[in-house]
């Protein structure tokens, strides 16, 4: 006897980039997104196995009370309120997060926190039930363990995730240089492809067509989220952002900086290796001195190496020079 078996259905994001979007094109950093994969990598481990040496040195430390509303508004999978990421930058920060967290409106709120909702059985449905009917209330509690849980598990090793991320980003810009944008993103994840200005997305749960719409597109590289898929965020007000597993993530990532320290003092100095770690953003030369507890004279000598060595980029912004890592010093940073 046959039996008809039904083929399953291939869901799949499609993100239509008209040339405004592809000129748009860029990438960002989440805190936000951070915490929220944090938050699923602590409830089910199992699932996140580069993450593993991360959360045995957090395990303890995560506070019960606010780890427990945040468990209850993320969830294991699936959705998760897109209110918890803003648009990313370059340069977001945790602070930045907090103080958009803190404006968002009661009716997303209670928009995003019904789509958790229908997603949700007995008990958690009931609480979230709650948050949903004093949106207010909710959007401070939520701020309150947010900003509880962060300074326990992701705050003390944010740096080097940040790193980690940057260091993906520089690849892919070369990759840009060096193949072209169109294969850069085809081989930003196996789940991505790129065809004709449509950056498609293959998901596990729906199926949408973005019109970019002008806005273009922000690729965000994650540490925390796990490797099997990525993660979209589609819906107005947001910029239209993917977010997909960072290249290089391994179980020790978290366990890098002072290691990297030692490492690149080896190799370059103790002076040098300073300045290198500290120029995650352009710094003018008295900056990245101050910051390395440098003389302004000796600091501006190891800049001047380490851009000779093509480590550090040095341009001029009015009467000050910029230095920044080069994707060779970010590398450099990451891997040691």
């Amino acid at each position: 006897m046959s039996r008809k078996v039904e083929a399953r259905r291939e869901h799949h994001v499609d993100f239509q980039l008209a040339f405004a979007d592809i000129s748009a094109l860029r990438f960002g950093l989440s805190p936000g997104h951070e915490l929220c994969f944090a938050v699923r990598s602590m409830l089910v481990p199992q699932a996140h196995p580069l993450q593993w040496g991360w959360f045995r040195t957090v395990r303890s430390a995560a506070p019960t009370d606010a780890f427990r509303l945040l468990s209850d508004v993320i969830g294991v999978d699936s959705y998760m309120p897109d209110f918890l990421s803003a648009t990313p930058s370059g340069d977001m920060t945790a602070s930045d997060e907090i103080e958009r967290l803190l404006a968002v409106p009661d009716e997303r709120i209670a928009y995003d926190l019904e789509k958790v909702f229908s997603r949700s059985r007995e008990a958690r449905q009931a609480r979230i039930r709650r948050l949903i009917d004093d949106p207010a209330s909710a959007r401070g509690a939520i701020t309150d363990a947010w900003r509880t849980v962060w300074d326990a598990v992701l705050a003390p090793h944010w740096e080097q995730l940040t790193r980690v991320a940057r260091a993906d980003i520089a690849v892919r810009a070369r990759q840009v240089a060096d193949l072209g944008l169109g294969a850069m993103i085809a081989g930003i994840h196996e789940t991505i492809t790129w065809n004709d200005g449509v950056v498609r997305v293959r998901t596990r749960f729906h199926s949408e067509t973005v019109d970019c719409a002008g806005n273009g597109l922000v690729l965000v590289p994650s540490v925390m989220m796990a490797g099997r898929g990525c993660a979209v965020i589609t819906e107005k007000p947001a910029v239209p952002a993917l977010f997909y597993p960072a290249h290089g993530v391994t179980t020790d990532w978290h366990n890098r900086g002072q290691s990297t320290a030692t490492a690149l003092g080896a190799l370059l100095g103790e002076g040098r290796a300073r300045l290198l770690l500290q120029l995650d953003h352009p710094c003018s030369t008295t900056q990245a001195a101050a910051a390395a507890a440098l003389s302004v004279s000796t600091a501006s000598h190891h800049l001047g190496v380490l851009r000779a060595n093509g480590l550090v980029d040095s341009a001029r912004d009015g009467p000050r020079v910029l230095h920044v890592r080069t994707p060779l010093g970010e590398a450099l940073v990451v891997n040691r």
